[in-house]
């Protein structure tokens, strides 16, 4: 307890270098929780996409049944298939009927024999489109097959990208995060030298005198991701009823607690670590 206590009035002492401390790893972990919900929302978005029909290959008019079945078999004997749907000739009247309820003369012109079937394929993986398309592209039952390459392909890449970049700049931040902590534990330090020297004439450990010190970096690093967390959550939860408008019909939000559990214990645990690492090195430099 002497411990927390000496600690709690280290801080007290100096408020100004504390919150240079807690500001900048709640910048820190504010653009690492920003950037892990980008990560969840795409990564939904992908699986959302993944579960879509990705390839729709539309038959001839004179196929028959059971051609299509074998075109079916043998579609899923490449165990890259998710899900095979086949829409016969009255679907695709009723899906018309249904887009063009409002218009009667398109209806009036329009019957299921001039409608083709088709099939709507997802695949397990979306590298995996191209190959089916080829598939079906080949087939002399096909007449055409419509795959939205370059979405699926801009996705993709958006979220490499996004995961590099984004990485990157964690990497960059908490660096940074260290080296300023350091910094301000270090001056701390040397403005605490009298104190300490005396704390060795009548006998301290080191380790009694660093302690405070490791507890303090904890302290920075977890109120830090606490608020970090805290404002970027507040800042989802104000914009949730936006973007859900704006990204209608993909089942991003709400994001479930758990997760949000999870990555709040997860950056803690980073922000002891970094608080931790960040005393020790200012300890080593700082307390010879």
């Amino acid at each position: 307890m002497k411990v927390f206590r000496t600690t709690w009035c280290n801080i007290r002492r100096s408020p100004y270098q504390a919150f240079a401390a807690v500001f900048v790893m709640t910048l820190t972990f504010l653009f690492i929780s920003f950037f892990t919900f980008l990560l969840f929302g795409s990564s939904k978005a992908i699986s959302y996409f993944e579960s879509r029909p990705q390839v729709t290959a539309f038959f001839r008019q004179e196929v028959k049944q059971e051609d299509i079945d074998s075109l079916k078999d043998n579609l899923m004997t490449t165990n890259k298939i998710a899900d095979i749907k086949f829409v016969s000739k009255q679907d695709a009247l009723k899906i018309y009927t249904e887009q063009n309820k409002d218009d009667p003369l398109l209806l009036e012109l329009v019957t299921a024999d001039i409608l083709p079937a088709s099939l709507e394929i997802s695949t397990i993986k979306i590298a995996d489109l191209s190959e089916i398309n080829n598939m079906l592209s080949g087939s002399p039952l096909v007449s055409e097959v419509v795959f939205q390459k370059d979405v699926v392909s801009v996705l993709t890449s958006w979220t490499n990208a996004l995961r590099g970049i984004g990485l990157g700049l964690i990497i960059t931040l908490s660096l940074v995060s260290v080296f300023i902590m350091v910094i301000i534990i270090g001056i701390k330090i040397a403005q605490k030298k009298q104190d300490i020297e005396i704390m060795r004439l009548i006998g301290a450990g080191g380790w009694y005198i660093r302690w405070p010190i490791v507890f303090e970096g904890i302290f920075y690093g977890v109120v830090g991701a606490i608020l970090g967390f805290g404002i970027a959550s507040g800042a989802l939860w104000y914009a949730t009823p936006f973007l859900s408008s704006f990204l209608k019909g993909i089942p991003i939000f709400p994001i479930p607690v758990i997760f949000l559990l999870g990555l709040l214990g997860f950056e803690i645990l980073i922000a002891m670590i970094l608080g931790i690492f960040s005393s020790l090195v200012a300890v080593l430099r700082y307390l010879k």
